[in-house]
């Protein structure tokens, strides 16, 4: 199986296994929230998405951003009616 490199010699993360998804300690990072918070939403079955390989939980990236899009919908109509943002 051939590797497709970039202009800095990196793996080009569109060709790789896991190109579209994003690790739950990386996500906790970006949305700057806990790995906990992450593990309790999932449990909780609210929160992006999720799929567990092994030990590790994996998210699609396309998913978390339409999960996070839904959650601005949300938020607009609670405005509306006056509810709590």
């Amino acid at each position: 199986m051939q590797e497709t490199m970039n202009a800095k010699g990196s793996r080009d993360a569109s060709r790789t296994l896991l190109g579209g998804w994003i690790s739950r300690t990386d996500l906790a990072q970006e949305l700057e929230i806990s790995e906990a918070t992450l593990r309790r939403w999932a449990t909780e079955r609210w929160g992006p998405p999720c799929v567990r390989a092994g030990r590790k939980v994996f998210y699609r990236r396309s998913a978390v951003v339409e999960w996070l899009e839904d959650q601005e919908a949300v938020n607009q109509r609670r405005a509306r009616r006056g509810g709590r943002r």
